[in-house]
């Protein structure tokens, strides 16, 4: 245990890295995940028009979003959680990011313009766009994909809480976003985010049972959908500030499963525990007849993740970077970072330590570890690499990413079929066409990176990695000491 707190701190003396810089690539990292009709404002001018007749078949509008990752499906699970962790950073350090919050409300609201769509038929949340098991089996541009976008939806017969619940958290967290640039737009995201949760908790079920064979292995829910509730209501709680999702957060936290007390450790796409409780604490740092209910977990969060912590319960790469189990490990480093810097300014605004076992640890001792994971993600590691595409001299290369491997429609205008993309695939060259911003999944708990696009946890780019990461970069940007 001291040994590796020893290491963290000798790969970082001496590191210094432009998070104004990172920050700007972070969010400029979506232009290149757009599906639709691009704006003309599009910077990242290698990517064109995509996917622009999804629903069509169905006779409902479902173009734009996002493309979770290397490929073209859009996944409306991890996207929405992107969404909100974005707006959730927007929320929290919108001052900090400058004029790159202006480009961050625009990443936010190409995803929920599309949540609109895919939330506008009563009783309907549409999931997914895209045949996955197809899609997977073709290396082709995103301009150029003929594979089946058919449209898979969960309903009042065939529930499906979780994507559903996630959605109305990402349309009440955006709400707030837009409440003082664009009210009106903002009150229409509410509006809809509440009954988008109404139907998630009406009808309530996973949609593992729903569209298990479209959605699983991809994105299976494993945590169950009971989460995914309590974190819509919070934000819906956020929003409004009326008692019924205050009462709802209490009483579901109080009366939640054993799993999902289990559960208090984690955060991501699938597990929104660990971030319901931070999230809270806010409410009730003072105390309180609920303050049992936030700050306990999440202060056993923080000593599940720090080295000195007795109670640590992820694991260190030589160079200090966090493991937790799963593939595209850097979701963590992400995710948990944010929550600790968030944590921390809660913690400081009512001075308050945590506790772990005989350790205590100041809100500082919080930033500290987040910047370590910070600087080892830009370059302050064993291999001198970059983890953020196109940041620093030394990033990955060959990422496994469809449109960032294949050649522009600019310098190849025809059509790339399914199987046309296979020898750009195995080439040895790097990538055509540089995917900007992009945190890939990272190297393995030995501090080794393989740059091949074969090794897609370790190369492959995701939404979620990207989203708490902005946060993150924005609250380093202004606060370089820390």
């Amino acid at each position: 245990m001291v040994l590796v707190v020893g290491v963290m701190m000798v790969m970082n003396v001496g590191s210094a890295h432009d998070y104004a810089e990172a920050l700007s690539k972070s969010i400029l990292f979506f232009e290149g995940q757009r599906s639709g009709k691009l704006p003309p404002t599009q910077r990242m001018t290698w990517r064109k028009d995509s996917a622009l007749h999804d629903g069509s078949d169905i006779g409902v509008d479902l173009v734009g979003g996002y493309y979770d990752a290397g490929d073209n499906v859009k996944f409306n699970f991890p996207m929405a959680f992107s969404t909100t962790m974005l707006a959730w950073s927007v929320l929290e350090y919108s001052k900090a990011m400058g004029p790159e919050a202006d480009h961050a409300r625009e990443a936010i609201r190409w995803a929920t313009d599309y949540f609109l769509k895919a939330t506008s038929r009563p009783g309907v949340v549409f999931a997914q766009v895209g045949e996955p098991y197809k899609d997977h089996n073709c290396w082709e541009r995103p301009e150029d994909m003929d594979t089946p976008r058919t449209a898979y939806s969960v309903s009042r017969q065939l529930p499906g809480s979780e994507v559903s619940a996630e959605i109305a958290a990402a349309l009440a967290s955006s709400s707030l976003v837009f409440r003082q640039v664009d009210p009106a737009y903002a009150k229409t995201l509410l509006d809809r985010a509440k009954s988008v949760f109404e139907f998630a908790n009406t009808y309530r079920g996973s949609y593992n049972t729903s569209l298990g064979r479209i959605v699983c292995p991809f994105y299976c829910n494993f945590g169950g959908y009971e989460d995914e509730l309590i974190w819509g209501a919070a934000w819906l709680f956020q929003a409004t500030k009326t008692s019924y999702y205050w009462d709802y957060v209490v009483q579901n936290v109080r009366g939640s499963s054993s799993s999902y007390a289990a559960n208090f450790a984690e955060f991501g796409w699938d597990s929104k525990n660990a971030g319901i409780n931070v999230l809270f604490s806010k409410f009730v740092m003072k105390g309180g007849p609920y303050s049992s209910l936030f700050l306990p977990n999440a202060d056993r969060f923080v000593c599940t993740i720090l080295p000195e912590s007795p109670t640590k319960s992820v694991k260190y790469s030589p160079g200090g970077l966090m493991f937790k189990p799963g593939g595209s490990n850097l979701q963590h480093a992400t995710a948990l970072s944010y929550l600790l810097i968030v944590y921390a300014k809660y913690l400081n605004h009512e001075n308050r330590t945590v506790q772990c076992d005989n350790v205590v640890a100041r809100p500082q001792r919080l930033i500290q570890f987040a910047k370590s994971q910070v600087d080892y993600i830009l370059g302050s590691n064993p291999l001198g690499m970059s983890y953020m595409v196109g940041y620093g001299n030394k990033f990955p290369q060959k990422i496994h990413h469809r449109g960032s491997t294949l050649p522009s429609i600019k310098k190849h205008p025809k059509k790339l079929g399914c199987q046309d993309g296979k020898p750009y695939f195995d080439s040895k060259s790097p990538n055509p066409n540089v995917l900007t911003g992009a945190i890939v999944g990272g190297p393995d708990i030995k501090d080794q990176y393989s740059d091949s696009r074969l090794d897609f946890t370790q190369s492959e780019p995701t939404t979620y990695i990207n989203a708490p990461f902005v946060g993150v970069l924005a609250y380093f940007k202004s606060h370089h000491k820390a």
